[in-house]
């Protein structure tokens, strides 16, 4: 039986649309208003949510993201409290819904436990910063599927035995470092994600950087869907008002999807 994920990257490609994923930290700024940013990007276009577990040692992020999780711990978010946000969104929306993690909130919640209250919950995917490919094979239990990531210094022979484990769909990270906004996309950008396909039907997603909408546009020319993250997690750190969030990824949504 397919997923949420499998499913929502099908009907796109039915329409020949690239898909539009948001990341926001649970928790930031309170699990109640989680839910509502949740269903509001949804209705913006958002076809995947990737939903950071706030953790407080996230060293694949940057500032942004960093101080979003910051915020979310200190407002009480916990693992459990985000299960129990993605059950509340589960009751007003289909949305497909991917957990952004490292391996410390998960270890200490307990691995089987973790994955079957996530599956319970709602959750469709796991995206696991820290955990390398071939030491989680006998953690993908109860549906959930765990998205690979690609980094541009990943080795093509890497590559290959990446996507051969891989389920969901690939998350390449378009540049070195962490995550943060950035004025423009790596020119190398459309090479790589063609190296890729040479390993796997999947849909490449790319993320880490992409910023506005001019970048989203050129981003999907050469990709499957486009992850947008710390500039919609700015401004909810900014308490810009929810309606121009929903402006905002409203505009990248068209770019993405447009001609």
């Amino acid at each position: 039986m397919q997923n949420r994920i499998q499913q929502c990257f099908e009907a796109l490609r039915a329409n020949n649309e690239k898909a539009f994923i948001a990341y926001i930290c649970a928790g930031d700024p309170s699990l109640a208003k989680t839910v509502d940013l949740a269903l509001a990007l949804e209705k913006a276009g958002t076809d995947i949510l990737e939903l950071g577990v706030p953790f407080s040692d996230p060293l694949a992020d940057g500032l942004v993201n960093q101080l979003a999780a910051q915020r979310a711990l200190e407002a009480g978010a916990t693992v459990q409290g985000v299960l129990d946000c993605v059950r509340q969104i589960r009751q007003r929306s289909q949305m497909p819904i991917v957990l952004y993690t490292y391996m410390n909130p998960i270890f200490q919640f307990g691995f089987d436990r973790f994955h079957s209250e996530a599956c319970a919950a709602g959750v469709d995917g796991l995206l696991i910063l820290d955990l390398p490919p071939e030491e989680d094979l006998e953690l993908e239990t109860g549906g959930l599927l765990h998205i690979r990531l690609i980094a541009p210094t990943t080795p093509p022979a890497r590559i290959q035995s990446i996507c051969a484990r891989a389920a969901g769909f690939i998350y390449y990270v378009s540049r070195e470092g962490v995550t943060g906004v950035q004025t423009s996309v790596v020119s190398s950008l459309g090479e790589r994600v063609g190296q890729i396909r040479q390993h796997t039907k999947l849909p490449i997603a790319v993320g880490f950087g992409i910023s506005n909408a001019e970048q989203a546009r050129e981003v999907a020319q050469a990709a499957d869907a486009i992850v947008v993250g710390s500039a919609i997690v700015q401004r909810i750190g900014e308490s810009v008002a929810p309606d121009r969030i929903t402006e905002f990824v409203t505009s990248l949504v068209a770019a993405v999807k447009g001609p």
